[in-house]
């Protein structure tokens, strides 16, 4: 997950909530981790699964309004 300046901190816990099924308090650290460093792994899965999370954020924020983005990276390039 990356950093922007227009994505809302809320929306960004609520996509770690819902989407890949954080708990509030991780979603929170997670969130100010992408938002100190810039970017921040959220999760490791298998690609369809990652790809699959991926694109359900993304129409989630799209819908919203919100350019957040969140690439899919090979694990040892994390």
């Amino acid at each position: 997950m990356h950093n922007d300046d227009f994505t809302t901190m809320d929306f960004v816990v609520m996509v770690l909530v819902q989407v890949f099924l954080k708990s509030q308090q991780d979603a929170e650290a997670l969130m100010l981790q992408v938002h100190r460093s810039h970017k921040a792994v959220v999760g490791i899965y298998s690609y369809d699964m990652a790809t699959s999370k991926v694109k359900k954020a993304t129409t989630m924020a799209r819908s919203q309004g919100f350019p957040l983005r969140l690439t899919v990276e090979p694990e040892e390039a994390v």
